[in-house]
């Protein structure tokens, strides 16, 4: 199992640089063809009194175009991602962001996005990470707004026994068989039957020729805070996890501080649902 195809999602909103970096570098690691998307919505510049004429509506237009033609730059003059390009979608919408997106992934194996930070991340141009999750149907690399170039030397995997983790740990494969370093961890107050489930997880990746330890510990406080503390503490650059519901997934991986701490400085995120 490999990607044979990567799609990265650039936000035509702002620049993209540490995202086009990881693209690159999964793409080098993988030799793997690159799709560039951007997609952006009418900006509804309006005016006072409510009275919407043709005049704003081809601004807008024109608003969004001028914003996809500059992630199209932005993609294109990407020195080391040009041997990989495959092509290039600039997409109009006027439907959710996140809804065209997880459309178009149909493409690839895998889709790079990033993540906005606060209130400040453009509605009009980036997708609702969360939502995009949920309905690519694919892994989703999560990429925060200052990552250097992902080497992905340790990758934690966040143990859950359910569906969406099992769906993930599947995905990441490709990425755990090129990891120096692979930590299966569980907080949960249930050891001995977490003890089990991950020593068969760890038998089933050593199987796939993944070396892999265990880390368990006890529930107590706040599990994100737990699992972030663990990656801490084995310098994981890559978390992989199980995406769960549309509320919970904001709460666990995009809300607020809750993101901050898992998506840090130099940590990205594989997610699947």
């Amino acid at each position: 199992m490999t990607y044979a195809t990567l799609m990265v999602h650039l936000d035509a909103g702002c620049t993209n640089a540490p995202l086009l970096a990881i693209a690159a570098s999964q793409a080098e690691r993988f030799a793997a063809g690159v799709i560039g998307i951007a997609a952006g919505q009418p900006a509804q510049i309006g005016n006072c009194d409510g009275f919407y004429s043709g005049d704003f509506a081809v601004a807008e237009r024109d608003i969004v175009d001028d914003e996809l033609k500059r992630s199209e730059t932005e993609f294109r003059d990407c020195v080391a991602l040009e041997p990989y390009v495959l092509e290039w979608r600039s997409i109009p919408a006027l439907e959710p962001i996140a809804h065209v997106i997880a459309a178009e992934a149909r493409s690839a194996d895998l889709l790079i996005t990033g993540v906005g930070k606060g209130s400040g991340n453009n509605g009009n141009t980036h997708a609702d990470t969360g939502d995009l999750v949920l309905r690519a149907g694919r892994p989703v690399l999560v990429v925060p707004p200052t990552a250097a170039p992902g080497v992905f030397e340790t990758v934690m995997v966040a143990w859950n026994d359910s569906r969406e983790c099992r769906r993930a740990i599947a995905d990441a494969l490709p990425l755990l068989k090129r990891a120096d370093h692979v930590v299966v961890a569980a907080v949960t107050a249930e050891m001995g039957d977490v003890h089990i489930e991950v020593r068969q997880v760890i038998a089933w990746l050593e199987r796939h020729g993944v070396s892999a330890d265990r880390h368990l510990a006890p529930l107590g406080g706040n599990i994100t805070e737990r699992l972030s503390k663990i990656a801490t503490e084995h310098d994981a650059d890559l978390i992989v996890a199980g995406a769960y519901g549309h509320s919970r997934i904001r709460e666990w991986a995009f809300g607020g501080v809750t993101r901050d701490m898992l998506l840090s400085d130099n940590r990205c995120a594989l997610l699947s649902n």
